[in-house]
């Protein structure tokens, strides 16, 4: 049995799409209202907005955990290509050769296995380990995957809190240097008007990537634990001997009401083409 290719990371297209959309939307509505990009453009206030917020996150995070945050960030913006679907054949695949040739025979398998998780779940069957143990031990690590994913998930909502505070902190800054210029009242319309960019920038990262990303994060964090508890699930039936086919409709119990059916209907098609 070839070992599995490793999943490649391919671009997360709601995230795209979604911060597209919404630029498009703020500055299509500015454009409209007459207004021009140039007037919210403002240098000083995405330092101060960036700076401060980045600055507030790293007094409120341990370090460890705000580089893992860091990390998650290029996990909002791409995705991979692993469905239950594809750890359900993998899973049927090692329950067939170990039907047919023994247990013993899935140690190369599990040298090959390309997640980590179901790598030692399958390395750990195949020594032989006791089976209560097993699932107390795998179990036990996709606890502290969510847990660590939850915590990362956490600095993206800090941000997103603190943002447009710093966002107010800038407006009134701005609004000091335009108390300077009291007696020429063009510039002081004029600063006014850049003063509250800030608080345009604060609130903008916040709700429209912050906020958002931090759910995105949580909601990824959670989709990898049902695919780890999805292959616990399957290394153990494997272990106890279970029928192939019998593993396969208890694991399709994690998968979406429709997805079982286009899984039995494509199984059914590739029986047809080897008949």
């Amino acid at each position: 049995m070839a070992a599995p290719a490793k999943p490649a990371l391919k671009p997360d297209y709601g995230t795209v799409l979604g911060l597209a959309v919404a630029a498009l939307g703020i500055v299509g509505g500015l454009l409209l209202e007459g207004g021009n990009i140039s007037d919210v453009a403002q240098l000083t206030a995405g330092l101060i907005v960036a700076g401060g917020t980045l600055g507030a996150v790293m007094v409120n995070t341990p370090l460890d955990t705000l580089a893992g945050g860091a990390r998650q960030l290029l996990g909002v913006f791409t995705d991979k290509p692993r469905t239950g679907r594809a750890v359900i054949d993998e899973i049927i695949e090692y329950a067939s050769k170990a039907r047919r040739q023994g247990l013993v025979s899935l140690e190369a398998e599990a040298a090959r296995a390309t997640d980590p998780f179901l790598k030692k779940a399958l390395t750990l069957a195949v020594d032989g380990c006791d089976l209560g143990e097993l699932r107390k031990m795998m179990e036990l690590e996709i606890s502290a995957h969510e847990e660590r994913g939850g915590a990362e998930a956490k600095c993206f909502e800090a941000a997103g809190g603190y943002a447009p505070t710093i966002g107010i902190i800038g407006a009134v800054m701005g609004l000091i240097q335009v108390m300077k210029n009291l007696e020429d009242i063009k510039e002081v319309g004029h600063g006014i008007a850049v003063a509250f960019v800030a608080t345009i920038y604060g609130v903008a990262l916040a709700n429209l990537f912050l906020l958002p990303a931090a759910n995105k994060i949580k909601a990824k964090v959670h989709q990898e634990a049902m695919l780890r508890e999805m292959a616990l699930e399957g290394i153990i039936g494997i272990a106890e001997g279970l029928n192939p086919k019998l593993i396969r409709s208890k694991l399709e119990s994690y998968l979406p009401a429709e997805e079982p059916a286009k899984g039995k209907a494509a199984a059914g098609a590739a029986a047809l083409r080897r008949a």
